[in-house]
């Protein structure tokens, strides 16, 4: 790919994610079919060239916010790549800057540019981007009438010269130091609509619940582990007209009000009770839930807590799933069904961490991480738009060897005619 030309005339600079260069619509559908080609990706990517350009009256910057950007891309898919050091070398090979479109980069202007980028304006070309793929919600989902968005936070630990992901805390189960990164993941489009970073100890501002609080929108249906068992939140929630689905701790107590009678298919996949309960009572110091709730328990197998090697585990179960919404009108097991596509943000963990190789920080800076993180949002958004499944391990192989110049074009739509289509 050419280097892209740019005019010497100064652009002025995004600085919110509503400018026109950035607003919502910028997108197309027909951009996701051009994922493949860099070129394009690049072109997708040029209204950010300007951000972090304020302070620069004499117009030296060298490395703009777009080309940071693509050299994160490359590196997600190169895994000979494996810092930021690694990243600059690159920059410097004829190849690359040809392919990319960018120029040489030195280590001092990588880690000194992330402290000027303002990563709002890359989350909205995300979001843009994820609109556009497909709803794959199954029928049986169809009732809720909401965005199914699961929600869980995971811990970065950043060491002196380059940060460590360290998806298992260390240490007695416990994180002293790094960023928590909260992510909320459209479960159906298989992709994060919101992330956010945050200090590691879950105190304060750094609280799931606190950050889902602040960030709660209308028509989602939230789906949460017993983490986020809290009266307060599951009131914003439901003030937002949203939903919430949340697994209660085991010593959870409430008051029974009625109970729902079970279908022959609930009690087939061993619903045991679904209740119209009261949570609290009127000397409890926290204002109980200021709407009704429903309580669905689903008969589990019983597991006692297990704590492997720099491990982090979650308390034992007593063998029974007690599950709270604000969800009257579905039936039980869909209540249960719904809580059960909480584990697919804990797949999606799995995939930036193991397949896009973000066990690993490129910078330990707060923006720098975020962005890390949304351009490996866009990886998956690539992914999914060129092979129109989830990332595999092959897939991911064989559209890096595409991107490296090892696989043609045909190849790489072969292999794709292989892939098994995806179940609806």
């Amino acid at each position: 790919m050419a280097a892209a030309k740019r005019s010497n005339k100064a652009k002025k600079p995004v600085t919110k994610v509503t400018d026109a260069r950035v607003r919502k619509g910028k997108v197309k559908p027909s951009d996701l079919k051009d994922l493949k080609k860099l070129g394009h990706i690049a072109s997708l990517l040029e209204p950010l060239h300007a951000i972090g350009v304020a302070r620069d009256k004499a117009g030296n910057r060298s490395l703009h916010m777009d080309q940071y950007c693509l050299l994160v891309l490359m590196w997600i898919f190169n895994p000979v790549i494996d810092s930021m050091r690694g990243m600059q070398q690159a920059s410097e090979l004829d190849v690359v800057r040809k392919r990319l479109g960018v120029g040489r980069a030195s280590l001092g202007s990588l880690s000194e540019s992330v402290t000027v980028f303002d990563p709002e304006p890359l989350a909205a070309i995300a979001a843009e981007l994820g609109d556009k793929l497909p709803d794959r919600t199954p029928e049986k989902f169809h009732h809720i009438n909401k965005k199914i968005t699961a929600v869980d936070g995971s811990v970065f630990k950043v060491l002196a010269q380059v940060g460590q992901l360290a998806w298992v805390p260390t240490g007695g189960g416990k994180s002293s130091c790094g960023y928590r990164l909260h992510a909320q993941f459209e479960v159906f489009k298989g992709i994060p609509n919101r992330i956010d970073l945050t200090g590691s100890k879950p105190k304060g501002d750094a609280d799931e619940r606190v950050v889902l609080e602040k960030t709660v929108e209308p028509d989602r249906c939230y789906l949460v582990d017993r983490g986020y068992q809290k009266y307060t939140l599951w009131n914003v929630i439901n003030a937002k007209d949203s939903q919430y689905v949340c697994r209660l701790f085991d010593s959870a107590k409430w008051e029974v009000k009625s109970e729902n009678e079970l279908s022959d298919e609930a009690k087939a996949k061993n619903i045991v009770s679904d209740q119209i309960v009261r949570f609290g009572t009127e000397n409890s110091r926290t204002p109980p839930p200021d709407h009704v709730t429903r309580v669905v328990v689903v008969k589990v197998k019983p597991h006692d807590s297990r704590k492997a090697k720099n491990a982090q585990c979650g308390p034992s179960s007593d063998g029974y799933l007690r599950i709270v919404t604000n969800n009257l009108e579905v039936p039980a097991e869909i209540i249960a069904a719904l809580y059960e596509l909480r584990w697919t943000i804990e797949l999606y963990f799995r995939i930036i961490k193991q397949l896009l190789g973000c066990r690993h920080l490129l910078s330990h800076n707060p923006a720098g991480a975020t962005i890390q993180m949304y351009m490996a949002i866009i990886a998956c958004i690539m992914i999914m738009a060129i092979s129109g499944k989830q990332p595999t391990k092959r897939t991911f192989e064989m559209i890096t060897f595409y991107f490296l110049g090892w696989a043609s074009l045909d190849e790489l739509e072969a292999h794709i005619k292989k892939l098994q289509p995806s179940a609806d």
